[in-house]
């Protein structure tokens, strides 16, 4: 069973930016989501293993970028032009390869981490 941990949260101020990290072995493609109003959870970002295939919610194109160093076990989710909006708990999640189209759906994922809390003041 993998374990993931995820860091990098905080308090930043809106314009601002955050890096957040996902620490995951194994060979799994990454997704971070983060609460919604009428959903468990909302689909953020998501990255192949190989780190060849990225796939992004359109709230966040533009402005988050995830990428992966699997030498370091670790995911990266790169958050710039923070909103306040942007406010949730962010969680990663471990899939074993998902279909290209299936990436953006939390039933796609085994395996959870406890989340890290974002809050974007204005």
């Amino acid at each position: 069973q993998v374990q993931l941990v995820e860091s990098g949260g905080g308090l930043v101020q809106a314009a601002g930016s955050l890096r957040l990290s996902c620490a995951a072995s194994g060979r799994y493609a990454i997704g971070w989501f983060r609460p919604a109003p009428g959903k468990e959870r909302e689909f953020v970002a998501a990255i192949s293993w190989s780190g060849g295939s990225t796939y992004y919610a359109d709230s966040g194109k533009g402005r988050f970028t995830i990428s992966r160093d699997n030498a370091k076990n670790t995911v990266y989710l790169q958050m710039n032009s923070l909103k306040p909006e942007d406010t949730a708990v962010y969680y990663c999640a471990a899939a074993t390869n998902p279909r290209s189209g299936s990436y953006y759906y939390t039933i796609m994922y085994n395996y959870w981490g406890q989340g890290t809390q974002v809050t974007v003041s204005s």
